[in-house]
């Protein structure tokens, strides 16, 4: 048998790459909107699955501003150790850096570990507004052009865009209102200081059931089982439905061993039927998409954006 000398194994351990002894220490994952929201949801029910692999543990931060792109800046540009990494939405990758001047500007920029979720957005009132439809809706917005106020989730976000393209096919003209997220955008319609919202699913549905809010109009393919009786913006002619993802990314330069591990953390979390139901409680679909895929799709969302945003004044 050959024995190697202890202080040889003692150098050959200090010679391992950082890699190899990946994690030793605790998970950050940011959340770019405030706490309550759909991405803070999200990311602390990820977080909570992926502590099984993380024996130091898994914290959520939020870090608010910017549609997103304040918490995505930060992880695209920090250290590429795999010990901070966020949960984004769609817009925040391509749209926010084609409108914002950031510190990072496309998919290349950043090391996509896998998608998460998907959903489409949707209009909502309150349930005792005036408008029983989308059509009565949009008649009123017509015969009183800029004075109906509709919230979203802050300036580019794809909430923004669905309802720029809604009022560019429809052709009406309402205000627009920026909030940072649903905690904010909600009170302001229950409290009557705006008309409508353009709201996440699995943030709307919750005030849908309790009867507090009306959705009026879908922006997606199909109808959506959690409201039934919401016609898509499609089946009435209207061109309307820009989705939204979820998903994990990573500092550029991050090791690919450590890329792996937190894909694999996630998705195990994504792969147990507990993960998918409180998705479907909140009509949201797990949509897993690895990371070169990801990159692919997130390329093909940029350009696709480009032409939307010169289209409708954000960009030249």
């Amino acid at each position: 048998m050959i024995r190697i000398p202890a202080i040889c194994l003692m150098a050959l351990f200090f010679a391992l790459p950082a890699t190899a002894q990946y994690p030793e220490r605790p998970l950050t994952i940011l959340a770019g909107y405030p706490a309550g929201g759909m991405v803070d949801i999200v990311a602390r029910l990820l977080a909570e699955g992926m502590k099984a692999k993380f024996p130091k543990g898994v914290l959520v931060l939020n870090r608010t501003g910017a549609g997103g792109a304040v918490a995505a800046a930060e992880v695209a540009v920090g250290k590429p150790d795999g010990y901070t990494i966020v949960l984004t939405p769609l817009s925040t990758l391509v749209i926010q850096p084609q409108i914002l001047d950031l510190r990072f500007k496309t998919p290349d920029d950043y090391e996509p570990i896998l998608n998460v979720v998907s959903y489409y957005p949707l209009l909502v009132v309150q349930t005792e507004a005036r408008w029983k439809s989308v059509q009565e809706f949009v008649a009123e917005a017509k015969a009183n052009p800029g004075k109906m106020r509709v919230g979203t989730p802050g300036e580019g976000t794809s909430s923004h865009l669905n309802l720029e393209e809604f009022m560019h096919v429809t052709g009406i003209k309402m205000t627009h209102v920026p909030y940072r997220g649903w905690g904010e955008s909600s009170p302001a319609l229950l409290g009557g200081h705006i008309e409508a919202i353009v709201a996440q699913p699995g943030e709307a549905k919750p005030m849908v059931d309790g009867k507090r809010m009306r959705a009026l109009v879908v922006f997606q393919n199909s109808r959506h089982p959690a409201f039934p009786d919401g016609p898509t913006a499609k089946e009435l002619g209207w061109n309307v439905a820009n989705g939204v993802w979820f998903l994990l990314m990573a500092p550029k330069g991050t090791p690919a061993p450590i890329v792996r591990y937190l894909h694999d953390a996630a998705k195990t979390v994504m792969e147990d039927p507990a993960f998918a139901g409180q998705m479907a409680l909140r009509g949201i679909d797990v949509d897993y998409r690895p990371g070169d895929k990801l990159r692919t799709d997130l390329w093909r969302e940029y350009k696709l954006h480009t032409d939307i945003l010169r289209r409708i004044g954000m960009i030249k």
